[in-house]
Parts: structure tokens; C-alpha cells; sequence
């Protein structure tokens, strides 16, 4: 069994940061991507960044490019992400995901998932 947990997360103004960061752990020795997916009621789901754990390269979406930073972290299997400038249509809830397969990134389907943690920005 895979487990993700997600941490962070919460309230804040506009304009203002928040960090979440992501862990798995479990029946999993390596996954190359990790990485963050948003959802809204009634908007769906929607990849917000990604970060290759061996290259280091990265991919945002461009609603938050400039404004957010996915990194790895020492622990392995674990990546934080910074977000800045927050805006409020950055509400929603963000889920964390892992997946050695970039197809099912691609499509959106990675493996494993975690519960999501809630992000609320006020204007």
C-alpha cells in the first residue's frame, strides 16, 4: 500500500504564501514524478505543477507560473510547494499525486493520490 500526505495549506490573503509539502511512503521504492493537481466544485481538476525527482525539471501550469515553486526535499520521495502572490482564484483544494509514468501525467491519471489539503485565499 502507497500512502501520500499532504500538509499545509490553510488561509490566507491575497497576495499573501503559503507552503504545502508532500510525502509518500509505503509499498513504493521510487516514483519519478511527483507533483500537484487543484479541484473546485464544479471546475474539475487541474495540474498545477510537477517536478521530475531525478532531473529536476519542472512543469507549471500557466495560471501559476511565476508565482509558484515545486522543489524536491532531502527526504526522499518528498516535494514542497511554494506558493506566492496567491490570488483568489486559487481557492480550491490540492491534491498531491505520484506517478513513475509520465503518460498518466499527461492524461491527468497518476497512480496515487493523496486526500488533498484546503487552500482559501480572501481578497
Amino acid at each position: 500500500q502507497v500512502q501520500v500526505v499532504e500538509s499545509g495549506g490553510g488561509s490566507a490573503q491575497a497576495g499573501g504564501s503559503l507552503r504545502l509539502s508532500c510525502t509518500v511512503s509505503g509499498d513504493i521504492d521510487y516514483t519519478t514524478y511527483m507533483g500537484w493537481f487543484r479541484q473546485t466544485p464544479g471546475e474539475g481538476r487541474e495540474a498545477v505543477a510537477r517536478i521530475d525527482l531525478y532531473s529536476g525539471v519542472t512543469y507549471y501550469a500557466d495560471s501559476v507560473k511565476g508565482r509558484f515553486t515545486i522543489s524536491r526535499e532531502n527526504v526522499k520521495l518528498s516535494v514542497d510547494l511554494q506558493m506566492d502572490s496567491l490570488k483568489p482564484e486559487d481557492t480550491a483544494m490540492y491534491l498531491c499525486a505520484a506517478d513513475p509514468s509520465y503518460a498518466r501525467w499527461l492524461t491527468g491519471t497518476p497512480r496515487y493520490w493523496g486526500q488533498g489539503t484546503q487552500v482559501t485565499v480572501s481578497s
